[in-house]
């Protein structure tokens, strides 16, 4: 395995050129950026945007939050169970439905950017929204891969245990078990296109097989 260090803008640039490339053909990409909050897959998925938009590419931003089972079902074992967090809190079903499977080839490109507000429980009664033919589809999240999702691109963004642990705010701590079952069940580092290590943020670095 190698480790090359990379700055988060050519990181950037590095990704933005990759997933152009995948939708040269005119086909839609759906990029997956996995990581714990504390990675900062949202960041880097917004990061994104410019470069792909400067490369000719339409992007649409998703976020996983957005797409939580309601909180009858997320939460029947406590605000706070670690392995609920893990296995049932995302709402697999509506993702697919709604975001995944329509960007598949031949399918409507008519996608729904947002379904549940985490805060409300409430539906949030967004209006779809259509990716036309060579755009990508932004998603960023936790716990992502290993769900059979179908995606083009799927960006692992990687933290040690012990940087996992003190970049996490500490009313989430009680997510830290959830993720070190994702490392040992999942192993989300042999199931990405590409990983990212970033227990500094300021400095990522990209790992290779």
């Amino acid at each position: 395995m190698r480790v090359h260090p990379i700055s988060p803008e050519r990181l950037a640039e590095l990704l933005a050129d990759r997933i152009a490339d995948l939708s040269a053909d005119g086909r839609r990409v759906r990029v997956a950026l996995d990581g714990a909050p504390a990675a900062g897959p949202g960041a880097l998925a917004d990061a994104l945007v410019e470069p792909l938009r400067l490369r000719g590419r339409p992007v649409q931003r998703v976020s996983a939050a957005d797409f939580l089972r309601p909180a009858s079902v997320r939460l029947e074992y406590g605000h706070q169970d670690a392995d609920a967090y893990h296995d049932g809190w995302l709402d697999d079903g509506a993702l697919l439905r709604e975001v995944l499977d329509p960007l598949e080839p031949g399918g409507t490109g008519r996608i729904l950017p947002t379904f549940r507000d985490p805060a409300t429980d409430r539906s949030t009664r967004a209006r779809y929204v259509e990716l036309p033919p060579g755009g990508v589809l932004l998603l960023d999240g936790p716990l992502l891969l290993g769900r059979w999702l179908p995606f083009e691109l799927t960006v692992h963004l990687a933290l040690g245990p012990a940087a996992l642990a003190r970049r996490t705010a500490p009313e989430e701590q009680w997510t830290l078990p959830a993720f070190a079952r994702y490392q040992a069940e999942t192993d989300p580092i042999a199931l990405a296109d590409l990983t990212v290590r970033c227990d500094d943020p300021r400095h990522p670095a990209l790992i290779e097989a």
